[in-house]
């Protein structure tokens, strides 16, 4: 058996996060109170899971997926009002998004994702003077 990826869907409760990723029969889930805990209890469950193959996972090679109210509970850094300047989106409805009062519209979402990727990419390349 090959190595499989694990793909992790993390959501924000009222006393931390959930993380849950299902592969096939397989069910993976875990709970933390910050997202620093949630990311050593999903590693450590995954790599449980996968002992008796003699996989071992590292932090790197775990994809976590978010939905829009626990990734903009963790990414406070990120700044809602401008992002929806940037992508062209009305103040008022993707706050309503981010606090989860509304749901977005599978085109919705892909637009703020790539509004918060693109600001990935311009931050990645930034470089201070030294």
């Amino acid at each position: 058996m090959r190595k499989p990826k694990i793909k992790v869907k993390i959501i924000k409760e009222d006393t931390g996060y959930s993380a849950y990723s299902q592969l096939g029969e397989i069910l993976i889930a875990t709970q933390g109170e910050t997202f620093e805990e949630l990311k050593k209890m999903i590693l450590e469950a995954v790599n449980l899971t996968f002992e008796d193959q003699s996989f071992i996972y590292t932090e790197d090679e775990i994809q976590y997926e978010f939905e829009l109210e626990s990734f903009f509970d963790f990414y406070k850094v990120i700044n809602a009002k401008a992002l929806s300047e940037r992508i062209g989106m009305n103040q008022s409805l993707l706050s309503q998004y981010i606090k989860g009062i509304k749901k977005p519209s599978a085109s919705q979402t892909k637009r703020i994702l790539n509004g918060v990727q693109q600001i990935g990419r311009e931050l990645s390349e930034v470089q201070f003077l030294l």
